[in-house]
């Protein structure tokens, strides 16, 4: 991938952008291809640094910072959790990522992540799903149905081919929203009164909450034998969704570890107590599903790498086009070690221009 010849320009892809982009692409074609972005850096994973996400904790949400690098593109996002913030018509989640170029420490991309987060973190739940749910599986409860619920709906849809949706959340504004946006989409959905009467008949369970705090959302009772279970709102220290005797039953697979042990479900467990790495699963380094009776939890907390992949996705798609704006982010002087030359010289063209 060629680097951008005139590197103090930077694409900047705004929200606006964004949207522009996915629209254009159709959603659940952009769905498809991060999802092979994403699945690709998975089968890569040993080249990559990684580091657990580094974390500001306060009592009511997050702001992490997420690093990758492959060796030749480096990408970080920042990221924010609040719960909160819904209360005052904010998001939960607002993100915003940079990927630049190892060999000379430019940057390449400047990107809104609020919208792209939530496309990656579906189409990585898909990607998963594919490993690990039951074979022709078309029925999915989806449980939590705010801004992530429609982006994990489309991707499974276009990725595993689900038919069937049903939904539930506490607030029943939330799943008639989500019932409606997805209404024309192709999909039979059903508004649920109870998780109980969700999960009936369902081979796949997605959990997606956002209050942070150790909540059962699924009690081991509601989970038969066979089910994937895609927990995706257990993300940070004291946030969990499941009782722990699901996780006891389950054939349990994660991103990376060191994060999950801290941020996942697996919260619950001992240190030692038995993972396998999704990567591994990718590379037929492990099984996934082995039979039609195992329990497959994917215990996702989102890693530094899909958000890499999705930065790459993105930049990828702008080289053979439009769609993004331009940013003189920076500096670029006649000559490399006169920076406050280069202050004095603008200096000289603003008299100039007032004069």
């Amino acid at each position: 991938m060629p680097v951008e010849q005139n590197l103090n320009i930077v694409p900047f892809v705004s929200v606006e952008n964004m949207m522009d982009i996915v629209l254009a692409t159709g959603t659940e074609t952009f769905l498809q291809e991060l999802a092979a972005y994403v699945e690709e850096d998975f089968r890569r994973w040993e080249l990559f640094d990684k580091v657990a996400r580094i974390a500001s904790h306060s009592r009511d949400g997050v702001i992490e910072l997420m690093p990758a690098s492959d060796g030749r593109l480096y990408a970080f996002k920042y990221v924010n959790g609040h719960p909160k913030n819904t209360r005052n018509g904010r998001q939960t989640v607002t993100a915003f990522g940079v990927l630049s170029d190892v060999d000379s420490g430019y940057p390449l991309l400047l990107s809104e992540m609020t919208i792209l987060t939530a496309l990656r973190t579906a189409a990585t739940s898909a990607v998963a799903a594919r490993y690990l749910a039951p074979k022709g599986a078309k029925t999915m409860a989806l449980i939590g149905n705010g801004a992530q619920s429609e982006f994990q709906a489309l991707a499974f849809k276009a990725l595993l081919g689900i038919e069937n949706l049903r939904l539930y959340d506490i607030d029943p504004s939330a799943t008639a929203r989500c019932r409606s946006n997805l209404s024309h989409l192709g999909l039979n959905i059903i508004g649920c009164r109870s998780a109980e009467e969700a999960v009936e008949g369902a081979q796949i369970i997605t959990t997606a909450t956002a209050d942070k705090r150790n909540a059962t959302i699924l009690t081991d009772n509601m989970i038969g034998p066979g089910v994937h279970i895609n927990a995706v709102g257990g993300d940070s220290p004291g946030k969990t969704e499941l009782h722990r005797d699901i996780l006891l039953r389950s054939s349990i697979f994660v991103e990376y570890p060191p994060q999950t042990r801290i941020e996942g479900e697996i919260q619950q467990l001992p240190g030692d107590s038995p993972i396998t790495e999704f990567w591994k699963v990718v590379t037929g380094q492990a099984t996934g599903r082995q039979d039609e009776r195992q329990i497959t939890l994917f215990d996702s907390v989102g890693f530094a790498t899909e958000d890499f992949s999705a930065l790459r996705y993105v930049y990828d798609k702008l080289r053979n086009g439009n769609g993004f704006e331009r940013l003189d982010l920076v500096a670029d002087p006649d000559e490399p070690r006169d920076l406050f030359g280069m202050l004095l010289r603008r200096k000289a063209l603003t008299a100039h221009l007032n004069s």
